[in-house]
């Protein structure tokens, strides 16, 4: 799944946004690009069910033959 940042403004200036398929302590480090990007700073945080799971990451390793080629 697409890893998304929704980020809602209403008229009367407040942000509101709310990280999708971020699983983790992982969405903490998008807080301050939402910061930046909306010129604002977090009063108030709420951690979602997905903060509480952890993200399943894939890593491939070739396992050969090594050859010593001058």
């Amino acid at each position: 799944m697409k890893k998304q940042i929704k980020i809602r403004i209403y008229p009367d200036g407040k942000i509101e946004s709310q990280t999708v398929n971020i699983k983790g302590k992982t969405c903490l480090k998008y807080i301050k690009e939402v910061e930046t990007l909306t010129n604002a700073k977090t009063i108030k945080s709420e951690f979602t069910q997905e903060y509480h799971q952890h993200e399943i990451v894939e890593q491939n390793y070739n396992i050969g033959q090594q050859t010593n080629e001058y």
